[in-house]
């Protein structure tokens, strides 16, 4: 057996040990790369992010590079595990841990930040996100116009909220957001920046959306986290009892599903026409542009008990005039919604998202949603 199948073979074992089964930045299955100067076990993507950072981390392919035996005894020494308790010993209970499901400037934050920057090693270390507001230039689309402008951007911990302002100097500023209503999520295909930022708030009961981004990567995500800091406070305020667990959910959240369907209006004779969805926990949004700053109608999905339901395929009544064939009747107390999806997988997609949503208890903050919705002027 040559040196190199030895250190592959061996390799291979120390994939067993628990904890390596995983990449250790996005937690993607199966890891195919190591860091060999960190000791981690990482996938193919978080390895091209490390490949950037080659004065922290130096990367191999566990099947395709040589490997000295010195660095597979160091990578049986350490492993995912053990790194992570070193270099995730103080990660915030507020920071957004990406998964490898999420775009690629958030992961590469995130691998910056825990090797090159080193921001988690020391508990008691004082975090920017922490210090209660935040004041700094943003490019926003024009709500009507669809241009990219310089904004100013304002977070106050103390006001509990967002505010923006059409110039620096502005006296007044152009909206004031509460961040107890604000969502961020990253969006860089249908902003088309790679540090798009989508924002969402209510706005008189309806959801508005502004779109963002940044030059700067870290400073993108750095507001990412500032805005989910002050939720985190604004929450254990209003809700002295609650645990970090019961508050995490309720902070900044990616949106469940999105994309195009076909949708008929009320009375179900209408013509089909193609929309932009977005599923946003109980919230189903659908929009003319993917970009537009609100939504043409909201849907709202209540629970099974409560007479909410979803089957596939239209009623036998409804006249399918569109190109997509494949139904989807989302039944609730005051009426039926139809749609239609161009290919079968997507509206099995949906279906499971749709009674995924219907299957779970409500909260009671989403039975005060459900009666704003029957009373929206």
């Amino acid at each position: 057996m040559s040196a190199n199948e030895r250190a592959t073979r061996a390799l291979r074992e120390i994939l067993q040990h628990p904890g390596n089964d995983a990449c250790a930045d996005c937690g993607a299955p199966d890891p195919s790369w190591g860091s060999c100067s960190l000791g981690v076990f990482i996938c193919l993507a978080c390895s091209g992010i490390h490949r950037n950072i080659p004065d922290v981390s130096k990367v191999k392919s566990l099947s395709l590079s040589h490997w000295e035996d010195h660095e597979v005894q160091f990578m049986a020494q350490n492993g995912n595990d053990l790194m992570k308790s070193k270099y995730e010993a103080a990660v915030p209970v507020y920071y957004y841990k990406p998964t490898h499901k999420d775009c690629q400037v958030l992961r590469e934050q995130w691998i910056r930040a825990k090797y090159e920057r080193k921001e988690f090693s020391e508990p008691g270390k004082n975090f920017t996100y922490e210090e209660g507001t935040r004041d700094g230039m943003l490019m926003k689309r024009g709500r009507d116009n669809g241009q990219f402008l310089s904004r100013r951007f304002v977070l106050s911990e103390m006001e509990g909220t967002l505010k923006y302002f059409t110039k620096y100097d502005a006296k007044e500023p152009k909206a004031v957001i509460k961040v107890d209503s604000i969502n961020a999520t990253f969006q860089p295909e249908k902003i088309g920046n790679p540090n798009g930022l989508q924002i969402t708030y209510l706005k008189d009961y309806s959801t508005r959306n502004m779109f963002v981004y940044h030059d700067s990567g870290k400073e993108i995500v750095d507001w990412l986290n500032s805005i989910r800091a002050v939720q985190l406070h604004y929450l254990k305020v209003a809700f002295p009892g609650a645990t970090d667990a019961e508050l995490l959910p309720r902070l900044t959240r990616n949106f469940l599903k999105e994309g195009y369907m076909e949708k008929t209006g009320p009375r179900q004779t209408e013509g089909f026409k193609k929309r932009w969805f977005t599923l946003d926990r109980r919230r189903l949004m659908y929009f003319k542009d993917p970009l537009d700053a609100f939504a043409k109608g909201e849907v709202f999905l209540g629970s099974k008990d409560h007479g909410y339901n979803v089957y596939p395929g239209l009623p036998a009544t409804a006249h399918c005039n569109g190109a997509w064939q494949h139904g989807i009747t989302i039944e609730t107390p005051d009426r039926c919604f139809l749609f239609t999806c161009e290919t079968e997988s997507d509206q099995q997609d949906w279906l499971k998202h749709f009674a995924d949503v219907m299957s779970a208890t409500m909260s009671p903050q989403e039975y005060t949603m459900e009666a704003l919705f029957k009373h929206r002027p």
